[in-house]
Parts: C-alpha cells; structure tokens; sequence
C-alpha cells in the first residue's frame, strides 16, 4: 500500500531526511555506521537522533557488540512503523510536487 502524500517538515530538514533515508530500507543501524555513512559528526547524529526519537518516528537501543572485548555497549538505531509512515508519506509529497513541474 502507497503511503499517503503528506510534507513533514520534521523530516524535510536535510539530516533528518538523510537519516531516515538511510534507515528506512534496514532494520536498523549502528551509531558509529552511521557517521560513517552520513559523514555527520558524533554530536550531529546525536541531535538528529534525538528529534526522531522524540516525534516517535525512531529508537534507539544498547546491547554489548559481539566484535568488542570491552563491556562498552553500542547504540543501533532504527525507524518506527510511524517513522516509517511518515518518511514514506513525505517522499510523496516531494514526488507529486516535483511532477507538477
């Protein structure tokens, strides 16, 4: 089913929109992958995180990596069903707009 059409100017900001674009296809992504895909610094992803999480459209998570020796623990992200949704729907938006043009 096609999402519906609908501009999410929470999502429209260029790194929310890159996060998500990045996370929509998996089921969810390490932090340091992350920076490394996006090219954003630790405090950037960190912030852009924090929105998502708070508009209900991502979560995080920690648990021990299995290529790690230390008890540190890594933080994966991923995008909710409504996240999801919502990144969908605003893709389409963008796609009807640009097919007035």
């Amino acid at each position: 089913m096609a999402a519906e059409p609908r501009f999410d100017e929470s999502i429209h900001a260029s790194t929310r929109l890159r996060l998500c674009a990045v996370l929509r296809p998996l089921d969810s992504a390490e932090f340091r992958v992350l920076i490394n895909i996006l090219g954003m610094s630790e405090a950037s992803l960190s912030k852009t995180i924090r929105i998502l999480v708070e508009l209900g459209y991502a979560t995080t998570s920690k648990q021990p990596s299995p290529q790690r020796d230390d008890s540190r623990l890594t933080t994966t992200v991923q995008l909710t069903p409504t996240g999801k949704m919502a990144f969908d729907g605003h893709l389409a938006a963008i796609s009807a707009l640009a097919d007035l043009g």
